[in-house]
């Protein structure tokens, strides 16, 4: 009976402080000037700056798929653990780990993309001062 007592004064607590915070929010949730919200322009210039670092990734990410059998995080690997627990008669464990491998596998086209998205962005960068506003 006494936990139900502070369990009810508590709720009635909190109760009360939403109710007084709620109208407090809905005035602070104004809207403010299009200027100090969120990031003007495309980002053309943060992302000419980040371009090589973001190809060094892409390809660092497609070695390791590419990679062979000893190569942590290779298509190779995965398959050969697939094929193990095929072996082996796991079929819950075949199952997990081939839906893990079609993932993997379509990251293969999709990073290929990203690369030549992304030497297009830098010829682009190259071309227009590196992104800068004139």
């Amino acid at each position: 009976m006494p936990h139900r007592k502070t369990t009810l004064v508590a709720l009635a607590t909190v109760t009360a402080l939403l109710a007084a915070i709620g109208p407090a929010a809905a005035d602070s949730a104004a809207p403010t000037s299009s200027a100090s919200t969120g990031p003007t322009g495309d980002g053309a210039k943060a992302l000419c700056k980040r371009g090589a670092r973001i190809d060094k990734r892409i390809d660092k990410a497609l070695t390791r798929l590419n990679g062979p059998v000893t190569r942590r995080g290779s298509i190779a690997r995965l398959q050969k653990r697939v094929d193990n627990a095929k072996a082996a008669g796991h079929d819950e464990i075949e199952t997990y780990l081939n839906d893990r491998l079609t993932f993997r596998t379509s990251l293969v086209p999709t990073l290929k993309q990203r690369s030549k998205d992304l030497a297009r962005v830098t010829d682009w960068c190259r071309t227009h001062n590196n992104g800068a506003t004139a």
